[in-house]
Parts: structure tokens; C-alpha cells; sequence
């Protein structure tokens, strides 16, 4: 024996590739187990039989064997099905792998302890704004009916399916396109990964230190101040709620804006929404400067946007009191 380690070998079907199985194969190439892995794209049964990972072909969804397909008849799998979580799109393949290895895959290219409550965040959130969309697209699911059933963020599915050859192309290099689609796949998924770790954690950190310090602003809990950020971060306060249990309580946010002044928002009644839990007065509203401070009684009123979402006071003092007045008329 020479005491070459043999290669370990993903397998996958040949032919027209897909996101969800190129996707698949990326992801698990970062794990450890699969890092020096070379990919095998057949159909063929024997060849497949002795892969060390199938995806997305094979008829077989059994996590102990790590066979991983999604087209087997009466297979309807999804996060919450199979792991309890709060998606009901049906998985991929590529869903399936990000199920089973995505917190060990976020673990390693995050540099983060396995552990630690941000990978689980991070995977949530790589799952609702990458991975969901990759299962929805590749199971045929329409995203809207009523409100959208998942998000759809990157159209990657589309630009992984573009790499395929076209129909008149003469010897085509099928392989060597989805290689290109392996690579795009991982670019994606680092590029997300980088935002959400670097942007998105600590804007949910800033933003529930400011919901856990909203007593301290107005006896009602009602209001929450951002004093070195100027944006909203709703995403993170309808979160957030939910995991404190007080559902729809914040009613508005003050921030110190570039120039200085201070400005108060109101929360939407739901995200994206243009309806708010409460507006500011109606009589304040479409009004600037010395006019809105003489009807509104507040020093150093800058102005107040005539549909009442948002206003402007010189002031932190001044803010904070067009929040109280509101509040106390409401």
C-alpha cells in the first residue's frame, strides 16, 4: 500500500444542473468531512451506490447513509417537518444539506463556536433570505398567494440555470459550466453570510439593547431611542418582539439624524406596511418650523411629514415630547 488516503466523492445527476444540487455540493465541500471531495455527475446507479454523499438523485432521503434527495414519491419534507422549525416550503436538496450540516458550515466559515446563539441566527437567517428561495424555485412553488411565502432576494436560481449550455451548442462542457455555478453558488452564499455576520447581528444586537432599555425613555415601554443610528431596523424590532413577547408594543423610534436634529418614527403596523400603530397629531401634520412649533407647543419643531409617519425636532427633548403628546392623544 502506498498510504494514499482515497478521495471522498459527491454524488449528483448529470445533465441539465440545477441551483439546489450546485448549491448542495458547495456547501458540502466547505465541511471538513468533504473539503478535498471531488464531484460525480451520473446517472448511473453502481457509480452513485458507492459515492460517499448523494444529492439530489437516487430516490432516497435518509440522513444515516447521507443520501439526500427530494423526488421520491410521497416525500414532503420541510424545516418544520423534519426539524420543527417555522418553514413549511418544501426542500430541495439543497435544503436538506443546509438542515443537516448548515450550523456546522456557518460554525466554520463564521469562525464562530457552534454554540453560540449568532450561528443559530445566522442560519435562520441564511435559510429565509437564501436557502428557502433555492427550495421553493426548484419544487415549482409559487411565492405568492396573498402574502409571500418566502422571499426572494438573490434570483441566483436563475443565473445558475443561465450557465447551462444552450440547446445548439457543439460539444458543450457541461461540467466545466457547473463547476462555474459551484463557484457562483459559493460566492452567494459568502457574500450573505459576510452581510448578516458584519450588518445584520449587530444591528439586531443594537436594537434589542434598545428595546430591553425602553422603560428608561417613557414609562409605557412604548418608545425606544437609537442614539448613534439613524435607521429604523424594522426587521429587527417585529423580531425581536416576538422573542420578548410584546408583540406590536413599540410605537415609536428615535434617532439622532446626520445633521444633528432628532427625529422621531412610527413603527408600521406590520413590516413594510404604510399604515402605522399610531401616527403623529393630525393637527402637526404637513407643518414646518415656527408654524408647527407654535401649534404643537414644542420648541425647535422642524416639521412633521403630512401622512404623520415621521417628524423632526431639533432636539432629543423635543422628539421624546412630540412621542409623549402623541401617546397621551392616542
Amino acid at each position: 500500500m502506498n498510504g494514499t488516503k482515497k478521495k471522498k466523492v459527491i454524488g449528483t445527476h448529470d445533465g441539465t444542473f440545477h441551483c439546489d444540487e450546485v448549491m448542495a455540493c458547495w456547501m458540502l465541500q466547505q465541511l471538513e468531512q468533504f473539503k478535498d471531495a471531488t464531484i460525480m455527475r451520473t446517472h448511473n446507479s453502481t457509480k452513485l451506490k458507492w459515492c460517499h454523499v448523494v444529492v439530489d438523485i437516487g430516490g432516497i432521503y435518509d440522513p444515516t447513509s447521507f443520501r439526500f434527495d427530494h423526488h421520491q414519491r410521497g416525500f414532503e419534507g420541510t424545516m418544520k417537518s423534519l426539524a420543527g422549525m417555522k418553514w413549511e416550503t418544501k426542500v430541495s436538496s439543497a435544503g436538506l444539506i443546509f438542515l443537516h450540516f448548515g450550523k456546522d458550515i456557518i460554525s466554520q466559515l463564521a469562525q464562530l463556536p457552534r454554540e453560540d446563539v449568532n450561528v443559530q441566527r445566522l442560519f435562520d437567517k441564511l435559510y429565509e433570505d437564501l436557502i428557502e428561495e433555492i427550495d421553493a424555485h426548484d419544487n415549482s412553488i409559487e411565492q405568492f398567494e396573498g402574502s409571500p411565502r418566502y422571499h426572494v432576494t438573490t434570483t441566483l436560481c436563475s443565473r445558475v440555470e443561465g450557465l447551462n449550455p444552450p440547446w445548439n451548442a457543439i460539444n458543450p462542457d457541461v461540467d466545466g459550466a457547473f463547476h462555474k455555478a459551484v463557484e457562483m453558488c459559493g460566492l452567494e452564499f459568502m457574500q450573505k453570510l459576510k452581510h448578516f455576520k458584519d450588518v445584520w447581528i449587530p444591528g439586531h444586537l443594537l436594537v434589542e439593547e434598545a428595546m430591553l432599555a425602553r422603560y428608561s425613555v417613557h414609562p409605557s415601554g412604548e418608545v425606544i431611542v437609537f442614539r448613534h443610528c439613524s435607521s429604523l431596523l424594522e426587521e429587527h424590532l417585529f423580531d425581536i418582539e416576538q422573542e420578548l413577547g410584546i408583540p406590536s408594543e413599540i410605537k415609536f423610534v428615535l434617532s439622532r439624524g446626520k445633521n444633528h436634529n432628532w427625529w422621531i418614527q412610527c413603527v408600521p403596523l406590520t413590516l413594510g406596511s404604510y399604515e402605522n400603530r399610531v401616527a403623529l397629531c393630525e393637527k402637526w401634520r404637513g407643518l414646518r418650523q415656527e408654524t408647527l412649533s407654535e401649534v404643537s407647543g414644542i420648541p425647535d419643531s422642524v416639521f412633521v411629514h403630512p401622512t404623520g409617519f415621521i417628524g423632526c425636532n431639533r432636539s432629543y427633548d423635543g422628539a421624546l415630547e412630540m412621542a409623549k403628546m402623541t401617546l397621551a392623544a392616542y
